[in-house]
């Protein structure tokens, strides 16, 4: 068995029209809900054993925050591919994974994130911004990951049902 745990980015400025979308960074409340959902993270027990990220700029300082938050120590792996990537682009990189890795925590883009989480349960999902789907597998391997997979949507959690009460 197998976890993975989906996050969608925090949410991101529009302060600057001049930056690029690849380069916008987060914004107050951003700065604030990603930590938050790193505590949520560590409360649940659910401390990735790697987390793979989007090399966008509001992606990249989630995954920091959220890391450092839930108390993760190793690497956050920045891919360019995850950036306005399909499914399939997350498929592949989840497949090629170790075995040694338990949890991974994958943080990227809508629509992608919805997407990944309705392929992977059959459940359609709205996320909005810092939202967290965890789901439990039945694989054994990452290798064996595909199309035909049905994991269990354990949770989702969004700021708003988390942090507003």
């Amino acid at each position: 068995m197998k976890t993975l745990l989906i996050l969608r980015h925090a949410k991101s400025s529009w302060d600057n029209p001049s930056l690029s979308d690849y380069d916008r960074p987060l914004n107050k409340r951003g700065k604030r809900d990603a930590p938050r959902m790193g505590k949520h993270i560590q409360e649940q027990e659910l401390v990735p054993d790697r987390i793979l990220t989007s090399s966008a700029k509001r992606a990249r300082k989630t995954a920091a925050k959220v890391a450092k938050a839930c108390g993760y120590t190793g690497k956050i792996k920045k891919l360019d591919s995850f950036y306005h990537a399909l499914p399939g682009v997350y498929y592949e990189r989840i497949q090629s994974l170790s075995n040694e890795y338990l949890s991974v925590l994958v943080v990227g883009h809508n629509p992608t994130m919805e997407q990944l989480v309705t392929y992977l349960t059959g459940q359609n999902v709205t996320m909005p911004t810092t939202a967290l789907a965890h789901i439990e597998l039945p694989i054994e391997h990452w290798k064996t990951l595909d199309l035909y997979t049905k994991g269990i949507l354990r949770n989702l959690w969004t700021p708003k049902t988390l942090f507003t009460k």
